[in-house]
């Protein structure tokens, strides 16, 4: 039997719709499927869907949104590219300086983004930004 590699990656174009986030879901939970060793996979979908609907709620809509998956054996680092340039909200470690509202409907997904991942950020690339996260393998 063939040893799984070391290191594998999937990239998907996504609608700039809300459809895009449980397409999102469904791509991070297949990827995550077929390794030994994996991240949380619940926690893996909560984070990606958070970030996909950002993106398709603060960015511009004629283009469409990219997921990207990368497995590693220490495990997954995912990015959210748009084509917006500017910094999402705070995604510093330090605690945030604006808590959110317990009782608005938004305003929660960076935090949990910043609160749950092992490592968070965001880079600009040549058509706009990636926001992304990783998450440590499960012991």
């Amino acid at each position: 039997m063939p040893e799984a590699p070391d290191y594998a990656s999937w990239r998907i174009a996504l609608p700039h719709t809300t459809a895009a986030v449980p397409m999102a879901r469904a791509m991070i939970r297949a990827a995550l499927t077929d390794i030994e060793a994996s991240p949380d996979s619940d926690t893996a979908e909560l984070l990606t869907a958070e970030l996909v609907a950002n993106a398709v709620e603060h960015t511009p809509h004629r283009v469409p949104i990219e997921l990207v998956i990368e497995l590693m054996p220490t495990g997954c680092h995912v990015e959210v590219h748009d084509a917006d340039p500017a910094p999402p909200g705070d995604l510093s470690p330090a605690a945030p300086a604006h808590v959110p509202d317990p009782w608005q409907e938004h305003g929660r997904g960076l935090l949990l983004v910043r609160t749950l991942s092992s490592t968070c950020g965001h880079r600009p690339t040549a058509r706009g930004k990636a926001v992304w996260f990783t998450l440590p393998v499960r012991r």
